[in-house]
């Protein structure tokens, strides 16, 4: 055989009729039928995207990408630099006053959704997902007082002792038990607060920002996405 095709072009010895028929093309296939790249990576956003309220769910995700950062520098470090080293003292700093202004962001995000009313159109899971972020947060934040090595988190610790014995699960949440509370923080409730929001992007991403009350957003129409007969979009 010579490889070549009749035309003349060279025949690729690889490609069969059953190219793509694979478990990795179904895949494929599957992932960009269930997360399309112009939902995931759009290029253009609605006019209503420009009101102020629409800001405060990235300064969220901003907010908290400082967090993660600073949080894992203390973790590497530990106690005694945060505590002692001038630069530890500014990284600790850091990772206090993100944390601060996650939180802020973060409240006025979800108070400015519930008023919106942003399950709409499909939209109730991106809703929860948002909703038990900020509940995670509480808990990681309430971790990360636990674990400053401080008076402060002893006095918090001892009261919140008191509270979780009275209701039954200090014995499986123990916050004078340092480790314990540090693998809390470090670990599973950031890994738990990752996840979560990494979720509640891609529902954004996949249901579209929700329009406010009142305002109808036209859909796409069949024309302005096929492609015309001679190949260009129109």
């Amino acid at each position: 055989m010579s490889g070549r095709s009749e035309g003349g072009a060279r025949a690729e010895p690889y490609e069969s009729e059953s190219a793509g028929r694979g478990w990795t093309g179904a895949v494929r296939r599957r992932a960009v039928t269930a997360l399309p790249p112009d939902k995931l990576l759009p290029d253009t956003q609605p006019a209503y995207m420009a009101s102020w309220i629409y800001v405060f769910g990235v300064l969220t995700v901003a907010s908290l990408i400082v967090v993660l950062a600073t949080g894992g520098v203390l973790a590497l470090k530990g106690p005694a630099w945060w505590h002692v080293s001038g630069t530890g003292k500014y990284v600790n700093s850091l990772h206090l006053w993100s944390v601060e202004l996650f939180m802020f962001f973060m409240v006025i995000h979800l108070w400015g959704k519930f008023f919106m009313a942003a399950w709409r159109g499909r939209r109730a899971l991106t809703w929860v997902t948002g909703a038990v972020c900020f509940l995670t947060s509480i808990g990681t934040a309430f971790t990360g007082y636990l674990v400053q090595q401080n008076f402060d988190s002893q006095w918090i610790a001892g009261q919140a002792k008191d509270g979780l014995n009275s209701v039954g699960i200090g014995a499986f949440f123990n916050v004078l038990d340092f480790g314990q509370m540090l693998m809390w923080h470090i670990v599973l409730l950031p890994f738990v607060l990752g996840l979560l929001t990494a979720w509640h992007i891609l529902l954004v991403r996949l249901r579209g920002i929700v329009p406010p009350i009142g305002v109808t957003v036209p859909a796409k129409s069949s024309a302005a996405s096929s492609p015309s007969p001679g190949g260009a979009a129109q």
